[in-house]
């Protein structure tokens, strides 16, 4: 079977039906455990190919990363402090005000625990596994941005999936252009942890403030 097909063919197990069968009924052992084996193959697979040993970015990325991180973050405080604003003024920044304790694990879990392995999926293995399949890098961005929000259909939240999908096409750019796990995870976590902290968690169906 030759090799682009072989590729392909896993994309679509992995990117495709996986997420899309947890919204079938059936036991939720099974799903971890689905979930859990292909990520130990995505592991294996990168292992195997070198491209999971700690690198740190080159340092020419960091300045500019910084100040393009710095810039989306500003948007994105002001979008989605309006937001909530609008939708639900009583849960502006009331996670932080009223449970500050558990805001701050959560900030620490979800960076550690959520962020880095979507990452390694979505970004490292995706882009050193599929990149030679498209030429065109922005249809490919756009590609990503959309098997990246699919991964979020077992919340079955739409505000969910548009967030992951605006999400996805600024995660995929950077590390398209960087190259780096440890870049695109840190802007990954300051965007995510803000939507924890401006009061946006129940929203996206994450545990918030009664």
């Amino acid at each position: 079977m030759p090799l682009a097909i072989t590729k392909g063919l896993e994309l679509f197990l992995l990117f495709i039906v996986l997420p899309v069968s947890f919204l079938l009924a059936y036991p939720i052992e099974i799903k971890v455990g689905l979930t859990l084996i292909g990520f130990i193959y995505v592991l294996v697979s990168l292992k195997k190919e070198g491209f999971l040993k700690p690198k740190f970015p080159n340092t020419s990325y960091w300045k500019p990363f910084w100040r393009e991180v710095i810039i989306k973050l500003g948007i994105i405080i002001v979008v989605t402090s309006l937001y909530v604003f609008w939708m639900a003024p009583d849960k502006l920044f009331s996670f932080v005000l009223k449970k500050p304790g558990i805001w701050i694990l959560i900030l620490f879990v979800y960076s550690f625990l959520s962020v880095w392995p979507q990452e390694i999926i979505y970004r490292t293995f995706f882009y050193n596994r599929y990149d030679s399949l498209l030429k065109n890098k922005w249809l490919l961005i756009f590609i990503n941005a959309i098997l990246f929000s699919l991964a979020h259909l077992f919340f079955r939240n739409v505000l969910v999936l548009i967030l992951t999908f605006i999400g996805g096409l600024l995660f995929a750019f950077t590390y398209q252009k960087t190259k780096s796990t440890t870049l695109v995870s840190i802007e990954h976590a300051i965007y995510g942890n803000w939507l924890f902290t401006v009061g946006m968690g129940e929203m996206l169906a994450f545990p918030g403030v009664d």
